[in-house]
């Protein structure tokens, strides 16, 4: 075997990339000088793309595989260097490995609240928070347009920019969805798919998609979660006077069965006099003597029924209050239908005028709309 044989097999490079840090999204092969010697070895793994840089211009990308760097498989290369065949001296160029992996697991949250209007409370403040996955769909572009010169490039330092566009769409789709706040848990999957839409087109142009996008959270600020954990309370309570008693004859039973509460003595005592007034009423023989019976007070009037006001929802604006006449009038003119949604104090949410029992009868006046096709 010749000498030069011998010796450029003793030379051969291997160039590849074993990365065991899984945040790593760039990684530039290091050779002293940049000299990459002919026929060299070039690994590319699963989840990987190598990039040629030939000096400051990008040459060509390699996917996953085995090759030989030599002329006759690096056209782009070999044109820009103006090889000849027989031309096999070491060229100097640059190779980034591109992870093309999917990488997971990103939070992202709103630092600020998102003021938006809710149909049922009004102006609210929410705050939302989630995770991500990034991926590189176009090595080269995400080289140019994002990394540069960079030898070992994180996905933390793009991880601040997308979050950013994240949570700029995510403002925009909570403010323009006009979901109530108390729907807004059963709908954030398709909040999510929309924020994900609208920052796709960004994320393209720099050679990203952003595979996975979720919402896992949308809250409400501490003072309006306090007050409709009470406004639940109430509810699961219901009847307040029946709960009192409840509450007041509970918080005696426990303090009568506490040694030296002084409880238990009075309430003795109050069950000594009830039965020495039950043998007062007594006669010699066990007879029940029978006490006149005292005259009945006369009941009180009930108080006047309450008349209840009505808000109605027109174009995204809040009207009223409206008094049942006025609706009645506006019922006449044409103003509300059977359609409109309205609401008064004590009513669960907004409710078409038809489905509103007291509101039914406005309606009875006037028939229904003729059926489809007749």
């Amino acid at each position: 075997m010749p000498i030069m044989d011998f010796l450029k097999g003793q030379f051969i490079d291997v160039i590849e990339w074993t990365d065991d840090t899984r945040d790593t999204l760039v990684y530039r092969f290091e050779r002293y000088g940049h000299e990459i010697k002919y026929g060299a070895k070039l690994t590319v793994r699963e989840g990987q793309a190598a990039v040629f840089v030939h000096e400051g211009q990008l040459a060509d990308v390699f996917m996953p595989g085995l090759y030989m760097l030599e002329t006759n498989n690096m056209p782009i290369l070999t044109s820009l260097q103006h090889w000849d065949h027989g031309f096999k001296s070491p060229f100097k160029s640059e190779i980034y490995f591109v992870s093309t992996t999917r990488m997971g697991n990103l939070k992202w949250g709103t630092k600020n609240p998102i003021t938006l209007r809710d149909p049922e409370f009004g102006p609210v403040r929410l705050r939302a928070f989630g995770t991500y996955a990034i991926k590189v769909s176009d090595p080269a572009k995400f080289l140019t347009e994002i990394v540069g010169t960079d030898g070992e490039f994180t996905r933390d330092e793009i991880q601040y920019q997308i979050r950013n566009m994240i949570v700029q769409a995510a403002s925009r789709a909570l403010a323009a969805s006009r979901i109530p706040v108390l729907d807004m848990a059963a709908n954030t999957d398709d909040l999510g798919k929309i924020v994900a839409e609208q920052i796709s087109a960004t994320i393209t142009e720099y050679g990203m998609t952003v595979p996975e996008l979720y919402i896992e959270n949308i809250s409400l600020p501490p003072a309006v979660e306090e007050a409709l954990d009470k406004r639940t309370s109430m509810g699961v309570i219901g009847d307040l006077s029946k709960y009192q008693q409840y509450a007041t004859a509970e918080a005696m039973q426990t303090a009568a069965g506490t040694t030296n509460s002084g409880m238990g003595a009075g309430l003795g005592m109050g069950m000594g006099m009830g039965m020495a007034n039950a043998m007062a009423q007594t006669g010699p023989w066990g007879a029940q003597q029978q006490a006149p019976a005292p005259q009945a007070a006369a009941a009180p009037p009930p108080p006047p029924p309450v008349e209840h006001v009505w808000h109605v929802a027109e174009a995204g604006q809040t009207k009223g209050p409206f008094s049942k006449a006025r609706l009645g009038r506006m019922v006449t003119d044409g103003e509300v239908t059977r359609e409109t949604y309205v609401w008064t104090q004590g009513q669960d949410g907004w409710k078409r005028a038809e489905d509103v029992q007291e509101l039914a009868q406005l309606f009875t006046v006037m028939p229904p709309p003729p059926p489809p096709g007749v």
